[in-house]
């Protein structure tokens, strides 16, 4: 018992040195100086070739596998006239490259940091939809390279893109669009480079994503490889669903075309000889109406289609044209009344001044014609009075007992259209609605 005292005694005293040096060695190890070192160890001339692509899984000569995910930042404009968007993401791409494994000095060097893509190889990726783009320089490039002792190189950049999106209008405005990123190598085929979207969540999306004129639905990723002549090469793209906001265009379209209509079919209600009154309503709204169909137009490209917009305003364009053409047949229709008023007044001067000439041509003969012709008159024949008794008058219809009331043709042809004209414009929105809308429906399907 007393020999094994100081034998533990002893240990302890050399344990506790051993972990004191070993302190004092890792507080005076400089980390930045160890990583420039591997640095310059694993990518230093003659050592590694940024020209020569990893091998594949497992070492084998396979194609080299890229991972890709995206975090998309924010989506600025949705253009339909130019039928493209802007979109501003991270771009990340991840690759196994076991020329790069180094030792991670028992796990205190997690990885290594690049900002220059150049001293690595890089994957050809290029976005084949692309209409313009840059990267972020401010305040510094925004672009990293992280290199893991295994091997696992991470590319990270921020970009801004402006994506072509080819678009059908024929809903407009009650569509949806799909939008694409397509993401392709350039150079190298699918025997030497292939790209995969990451698993898990490959996708990534702003939570406050704000549109002006679109709501973000959903996204869906697929891939989209091509073959040409020269090949076939790897290809990933991302789908993104937009479904536009209808109550703008309700506020600024539909309500007031409806308004111009209505405001078309105060005309009826103007008194015939209102001339001026009715004229210059019916043009207001004409050229109104007019300029309200241009301006959706000019924001909308040239397409060879009817787009649910260009039926409506044509239907409201046709209606408030029909209001200033009734006007046109009312008023034919009043001067025709007026020459029919005159023709019976001439007629009944005519016949007044016909019947004094017969009394005082009868009045010239003699006395006894005029007693004797009397009795012709009073005494009418009873059967024929009889008759004329019992025959009922002719029925007439509803509709034409009620239209019997405005005596002129002009008045009346006012009177149907103040009916005619609402019920015609109520059928037309039951039918473009019910159409529009479930057509919509069907497609979502």
């Amino acid at each position: 018992m007393d020999i094994s005292r100081p034998s533990c005694a002893i240990l302890l005293l050399v344990a506790f040195c051993l972990l004191h040096l070993a302190t004092c060695m890792n507080a005076k190890i400089n980390f930045r100086e160890k990583e420039k070192q591997i640095l310059d160890q694993i990518l230093g001339p003659g050592r590694y070739d940024a020209r020569i692509r990893p091998s594949g899984i497992n070492g084998t000569d396979g194609p080299a596998v890229v991972n890709i995910n995206l975090f998309v930042r924010s989506i600025t404009t949705i253009s339909d006239i130019k039928m493209e968007y802007s979109v501003q993401l991270t771009f990340r791409e991840q690759w196994l490259d076991e020329r790069l494994k180094f030792n991670n000095l028992g796990g205190r060097l997690k990885y290594l940091t690049l900002t220059e893509a150049n001293r690595v190889w890089m994957p050809d990726l290029f976005f084949s939809n692309e209409k313009e783009g840059h990267f972020h320089n401010i305040i510094m490039p925004n672009v990293y390279i992280r290199i893991f002792p295994n091997g696992n190189v991470l590319y990270s950049i921020r970009i801004s893109l402006t994506l072509s999106c080819p678009m059908n209008l024929k809903l407009y405005p009650l569509d949806k669009q799909t939008c694409s990123l397509r993401m392709a190598s350039y150079g190298w085929t699918t025997d030497d480079l292939v790209f995969l979207w990451k698993e898990g969540d490959p996708v990534q999306v702003v939570k406050n994503l704000h549109l002006p004129r679109f709501t973000l639905e959903k996204f869906l990723t697929d891939y989209c490889n091509s073959k040409t002549n020269t090949g076939e090469y790897s290809c990933l793209k991302v789908d993104l669903l937009f479904k536009r906001e209808f109550s703008y265009y309700l506020i600024q379209i539909y309500i007031p075309c409806c308004m111009l209509v209505i405001v078309s079919w105060v005309s009826f209600w103007l008194d015939q000889g209102a001339v001026p009154a009715r004229v210059s309503l019916g043009v207001t709204t004409l050229l109104t109406m007019a300029t309200q169909s241009s301006g959706i137009n000019a924001s909308l490209p040239p397409v060879s289609y009817t787009k649910a917009i260009d039926v409506w305003t044509g239907v409201c364009l046709t209606f408030v044209f029909g209001a200033l053409l009734e006007f046109a047949l009312v008023n034919y229709a009043s001067r025709s009344d007026m020459h029919r008023e005159n023709m019976k007044k001439t007629r009944r001067e005519m016949e007044a001044a016909a019947s004094m000439d017969a009394a005082s041509d009868l009045l010239d003969t003699d006395s006894n014609t005029t007693f004797a012709m009397k009795p012709l008159v009073r005494g009418a024949d009873p059967k024929i009075r009889q008759c004329e008794i019992h025959m009922s008058p002719p029925r007439k219809n509803c509709c034409r007992l009620w239209i019997s009331k405005f005596p002129t043709r002009s008045k009346r042809i006012d009177v149907i259209s103040r009916i005619t004209f609402p019920l015609v414009f109520a059928l037309f929105n039951v039918i473009y609605w019910s159409t529009y809308l479930f057509r919509d429906e069907e497609e979502e399907k």
